[in-house]
């Protein structure tokens, strides 16, 4: 139930209550009655929480099945339509650049001062929280997730994205308490993008003739780059969790699978045949322990 309320009837009730509030001071046909917007009395005040709520709802549940689309979006899958997919080329190669330079701070030399020292470890941190250039995608978000997509699995022979859906059936309840609430913090704090977003739209649209209201767009379209800022932070919570799945259970899957445990030499070549078994190409040499 918190997990609904934060993620997704808190976003709809901020859009609901902008819209509702432009239609009240009757901005769209028109300049606003700003004194309007506040209902007068008690009951009216109950009748627009109600509609406002009721709305909110609605809207939370139309859009709930949306909500990994929602995510992909902000990540930059933009590949379907032309328009955006050479504007996802153009992003890309801003990343690859950003990427490029983070590189080169982590070069230093033996007599670095401690300034240097300390900027080269930062630029480090920050490019593991980088994929591979090969898979880079055109926003800080997609990137953000990618890194734990593409390393997570792959420190062992793991497949990560073949992997995932099933290793996740094997963690334990404190760790996948920690996965629900990063992932929970990721899924609102898209989604308060997504809304303040809308809300710009919409007051854009009513206020355009209302220039000295033209900050309560502005004001939305801030509150959406912040919410945008927290998305990639917890993005990156959530990858760094994703590897301690890994590093905990990636043995458990193989139990769970029936295969044997390997030793640490034959680890990457076991980790690799599940891998290729989850892909549909099965090897002869993987075999079964039922632990009889």
């Amino acid at each position: 139930m918190r997990r609904v309320l934060m993620v997704h009837f808190v976003p709809c009730v901020l859009f609901g209550s902008c819209v509702y509030a432009l239609l009240r001071s009757g901005s769209f046909p028109g300049r606003g009655n700003w004194g309007a917007v506040l209902p007068s009395d008690w009951s009216g005040v109950v009748s627009s929480a109600l509609i406002v709520g009721s709305g909110s709802v609605v809207l939370a549940m139309l859009l709930y099945p949306f909500q990994v689309r929602a995510v992909r979006l902000l990540e930059g899958y933009w590949d379907r339509w032309s328009v955006t997919a050479r504007l996802a080329a153009v992003l890309t190669e801003v990343q690859r650049r950003r990427r490029h330079a983070l590189g080169n701070r982590i070069t230093v030399g033996s007599d670095a001062s401690a300034q240097a020292t300390r900027v080269a470890a930062e630029a480090a941190r920050r490019l593991a929280a980088v994929p591979p250039e090969e898979v880079l995608l055109p926003t800080a978000l997609g990137n953000a997730l990618r890194a734990g997509e593409f390393s997570a699995g792959e420190r062992y022979g793991l497949a990560t994205l073949a992997s995932w859906p099933r290793i996740h059936m094997q963690v334990s309840d404190r760790l996948a308490d920690a996965l629900h609430s990063a992932r929970a913090a990721l899924d609102t704090a898209v989604n308060l993008c997504w809304s303040f977003l809308a809300s710009a739209v919409v007051a854009s649209t009513a206020l355009y003739d209302e220039p000295v209201m033209l900050w309560l767009p502005l004001l939305a379209l801030l509150l959406a780059a912040l919410a945008y800022k927290g998305a990639v932070t917890a993005a990156q919570a959530y990858a760094g969790l994703m590897h301690v799945v890994y590093d905990l259970h990636r043995f458990d899957l193989l139990d769970a699978l029936h295969h044997p445990l390997p030793d640490r030499a034959d680890e990457a070549e076991t980790f690799w045949q599940v891998s290729q078994s989850f892909t549909g190409r099965p090897t002869a040499d993987l075999p079964y322990d039922h632990g009889r």
